[in-house]
């Protein structure tokens, strides 16, 4: 019998959120949409005794994009932001425990989605103070279409990490030939094989693991990329990023930091910069040396600092 390493992962994230304060919640935000999410006591809807404790705290969603679990992604933000903030981090629609019978496949309806998770919580004005969002990769795409929803009488700050808003035509084009003259995006975020995941981990990872044996290959994909791929497929062409024709980049009146890793082979760093100046006057860039698309997992301490710099309200600053 193969050992499952993802097990253990699973295993080792659980115990971070709920050493964190949060816990596992379900949420039918209507006769349709059902959100899996990791809550904070706080905001559970049994917990009146944390009532008190909970108002200290902003409430912060944190969104994931494509990849492993979303837990995963945010494994090591969790104690240092639990410590400061009220933390919602949802299973975005067809993954995880989140499910829909909707037709609707876009990033809007994913913001839509969370919305709706966040109004039946109770989170957000004027029950609670106002939320701030954080996004990565296609979750950067969900959290700006949040904030454009819910407008600066709901969202405070604006969290974009690696996350092309402009990305078009050209760009995918570009992206299939730095991932080897690939035909379809869907090659790479939602790998077959285990050549498929290797090339993932090449693109997504400033220093990838020179070796990893075929069988944690393997367990990988069984265990994180066999879920739903109908549906996920469906999600990847429902992007409306893309398509200028629906969708627009403007800035947002909330103030917002875009983070970025400086080797992002799925979205080049140059990106940043031009989204910076559509952003506006709101808008800071952090660029994060020595880190691919996931900078919140190959410098973590680093990525800390800068977003609870921001979010608490800090000056501006560079590292």
């Amino acid at each position: 019998m193969e050992i499952s390493l993802v097990w253990w992962i699973d295993l080792f994230v659980r115990l971070v959120y709920t050493s964190a304060g949060l816990r596992r919640h379900t949420v039918s935000i209507d006769a349709e949409t059902t959100i899996r999410c990791w809550i904070s006591s706080s905001l559970l809807p049994s917990s009146s005794a944390a009532g008190a404790v909970s108002k200290k705290k902003s409430p912060l969603v944190l969104v994931h994009g494509f990849g492993p679990r979303g837990a995963w992604q945010w494994r090591s933000q969790i104690r240092p932001l639990a410590a400061h903030f009220d933390l919602v981090v949802p299973d975005l629609i067809f993954f995880g425990g989140s499910t829909t019978s909707s037709t609707r496949r876009s990033e809007a309806f994913q913001a839509a989605s969370v919305v709706g998770l966040l109004d039946a919580l109770g989170v957000s004005p004027p029950r609670r103070a106002k939320v701030s969002l954080m996004g990565t990769s296609y979750g950067g795409f969900v959290v700006y279409h949040m904030a454009r929803m819910m407008g600066p009488e709901r969202v405070d700050r604006v969290v974009i990490a690696s996350s092309d808003l402009l990305n078009g035509p050209d760009d995918t084009r570009a992206f299939l030939e730095r991932a080897g003259g690939l035909e379809s995006v869907d090659q790479v975020l939602l790998p077959r094989t285990t050549a498929d995941l290797k090339r993932l981990l090449q693109l997504a990872v400033f220093l990838p693991p020179r070796f990893v044996p075929e069988f944690l290959l393997r367990d990988v994909l069984r265990n994180l990329f066999s879920d739903k791929i109908a549906e996920k497929l469906e999600l990847i062409k429902g992007i409306s990023i893309s398509h200028k024709d629906e969708f627009q980049l403007t800035p947002l009146p909330q103030q917002v930091l875009i983070i970025w890793g400086e080797h992002d082979q799925i979205f080049l760093v140059d990106k940043a910069f031009q989204m910076q100046k559509h952003l506006g006057e709101n808008a800071r860039l952090e660029v994060l040396g020595k880190t691919g698309h996931t900078p919140q997992a190959e410098d973590p301490k680093k990525f800390n600092k800068i977003i609870l710099n921001f979010l608490l309200g800090g000056p501006k600053s560079s590292f």
